[in-house]
């Protein structure tokens, strides 16, 4: 490997003799850390291992982006790595999803979902076929909803909106495998109910609510191709004009008739079409 990164964009100007051994680093495109302390488990990469020693093949483990992503994490040295940055980022940066400054816990809810997810994929779903092994666990535009708070949870197995409890809710009573039709501006969704209590691996989640949005997930050949459709379900979820039922106002009649101008079909309208009631996004 050699001292120079070309075309590194990050805070090195790209040169690796401007890296400390324990420097720890954060993809911008994911914000997936790399620890030298810990190494990289994806890529079976040895804890102890400076970024600037990684492999030529080392590629971002979540996103599968370029290690020319990585920038430094001012301040941060080995194991020392936030759990979580103290104003939380956009999902991407092509996240078009207003950030408030109420979603910090929105936010540690959606950290709370990857670290739980990110388990079981390791655990209990290692090497089991179903698995789209392009795509990591990714939270996605978690943010405060009609007291709720609300986003799309993005694994190597499935796509799923999720609705969890706000700060003043209670869901402890909600029985897993319960089904509950739940409206939103676009329509009405089948919602599955999530329990997860009683499991240890997994206490720290609240009960939640998931509609399936994909499962399998085999039609995504990138992390960032999977988000950006999630991105893209939740601007459809929360539109009026997509739901069936929905009538405009009228407008007010021109005083002189007017050409209507050729229109192109949305991206939503191509990726989505037209909602139904109980019907899948992205179906």
């Amino acid at each position: 490997m050699t001292d120079v990164f070309h075309g590194f964009e990050g805070s090195y100007m790209g040169n690796a003799d401007r890296l400390r051994p324990d420097s720890v680093m954060e993809c911008k495109i994911c914000w997936s850390v790399y620890d030298p302390a810990q190494g990289c488990e994806t890529w079976q990469v040895p804890p102890g291992t400076p970024f600037s020693a990684l492999p030529e093949h080392w590629r971002c483990p979540t996103c599968d982006g370029a290690r020319e992503q990585f920038m430094v994490v001012p301040g941060a040295t080995a194991a020392e790595a936030p759990t979580l940055p103290a104003d939380p980022p956009p999902v991407s940066p092509a996240e078009d999803v207003e950030v408030l400054p109420e979603n910090h816990e929105a936010a540690l809810l959606a950290r709370q979902m990857e670290d739980a997810f990110r388990e079981i994929h390791r655990g209990q779903m290692r090497g089991i076929p179903l698995l789209n092994e392009a795509l990591g666990v990714r939270a996605v535009g978690f943010r405060p909803y009609e007291g709720h708070f609300l986003g799309i949870l993005i694994t190597p197995w499935f796509m799923n909106l999720i609705l969890a409890p706000g700060v003043a809710e209670d869901w402890s009573d909600l029985v897993s495998g319960g089904k509950e039709l739940i409206e939103f501006p676009s329509g009405r969704y089948e919602f599955t109910l999530v329990n997860r209590a009683s499991k240890a691996e997994v206490a720290e989640l609240p009960p939640y609510k998931a509609c399936s949005l994909f499962s399998p997930v085999f039609e995504f050949t990138t992390m960032l191709q999977a988000i950006e459709t999630a991105q893209a379900a939740l601007k459809a979820l929360l539109d009026p004009s997509v739901n069936p039922d929905h009538k405009p106002e009228a407008a007010p009649p021109a005083p002189e008739p007017v050409a209507a101008r050729p229109t192109m079909p949305s991206r939503r309208g191509l990726l989505f079409g037209a909602a139904r009631s109980g019907s899948r996004i992205g179906a």
